[in-house]
């Protein structure tokens, strides 16, 4: 039995989840949790112990000093709650982590021990994945679940996908076996430019959650990192004819693949969050989302490494549906 302590009683509770590893390409998912987590001032209740989890040998202590005393931080997955206040005021219960090195069905009990006990209604894990998609577009979003009812209700696709997986893979079927109603939402990395951090997918996982859960996210820094983030890879791609080219492919392959989705349900999407963040004060978060576009005032940020040169594919496009991709994510 998990004892919880010190946690008030919650809000019609959801758990959002991602972990660092395999299905977090560029950092994406992780840092998307990381960035709730800051905004709303998440306050940490639990930890599960490092030590049932975790190979040392392959997730390393830290080793910090804190008032001229030296202390280790041991890598491990932590679950903080956060109060989303307005109309309706919800909580979310953040998890953030490390994909653990073993022990993958005990870890899974041991959270959905923790969703039982704080009455969470529904668990949305964030992942990530390297695709072959060009960085100049809007970062590609899927919603999957296995649960049908659930993909019916809330316009979700029904995972197909038969192949290895990461935690976020196996956390979902746990659920679903647990009769506990749970969602992942994929985003798409360039897999030429796949080194972390990349804040327009952030973003784009951050969007497609305010859709998922109606409530609205502050953006903060974000808008503007993912616009900085477009300009520094621009300026790589044009450096390289090859590169360049390859991205001019995928470009036009994303164009044709798409242009009967240029639809008034998309545009409607995009107009409601307008509408969700149009009352924010002067000096607020922006009400863009910073997918594409529009002028840049700050310099790409420095150090980023040179993108490999892909290989010329055969038949340019997006990945398949529910398949897995060169990291191991899985769609």
């Amino acid at each position: 039995m998990i004892e919880l302590e010190g946690v008030p009683e919650l809000i019609d509770p959801v758990m959002v989840a991602a972990f660092e590893g395999w299905n977090d390409a560029g950092d994406a998912a992780s840092t998307a949790v990381a960035h709730l987590e800051r905004e709303w001032k998440g306050d940490v209740f639990a930890a599960l112990d490092a030590e049932d989890y975790y190979d040392f040998q392959v997730n390393r202590p830290t080793v910090f000093m804190e008032g001229g005393v030296r202390k280790i931080t041991w890598p491990t997955t932590r679950l903080s709650v956060v109060r989303v206040g307005g109309d309706k005021p919800r909580d979310l219960v953040l998890v953030r982590g490390i994909e653990p090195s073993m022990r993958w069905r005990s870890f899974c009990n041991e959270l959905l021990g923790f969703a039982h006990e704080l009455g969470v209604e529904l668990v949305v894990i964030l992942g990530a994945l390297l695709g072959d998609t060009p960085h100049t577009r809007p970062v590609p979003v899927s919603g999957v679940t296995s649960d049908g009812e659930l993909a019916r209700r809330m316009d979700l696709e029904e995972t197909k996908y038969e192949g290895p997986t990461g935690i976020v893979g196996v956390l979902q079927e746990a659920c679903t076996h647990a009769g506990v109603p749970a969602v992942s939402l994929w985003a798409a990395v360039p897999h030429y430019v796949s080194q972390p951090p990349n804040p327009k997918a952030t973003l784009a996982l951050l969007n497609r959650l305010e859709d998922l859960l109606d409530l609205r996210i502050p953006q903060g820094e974000l808008p503007e990192d993912a616009r900085a983030w477009q300009v520094g890879v621009d300026q790589l791609a044009a450096e390289d004819s090859e590169v360049s080219e390859y991205v001019q492919t995928l470009e036009q392959a994303r164009d044709t693949a798409e242009l009967p989705e240029a639809s008034g349900e998309a545009i409607a999407r995009e107009f409601e969050r307008y509408l969700r963040r149009r009352d924010v004060p002067p000096g607020g978060h922006a009400t863009a989302d910073g997918s594409d576009g529009g002028p840049f005032r700050r310099d790409a940020p420095s150090g980023r490494t040179r993108p490999p040169k892909p290989p010329k594919p055969e038949a340019p496009g997006a990945s398949s549906e529910g398949g897995e991709d060169a990291d191991g994510s899985e769609d």
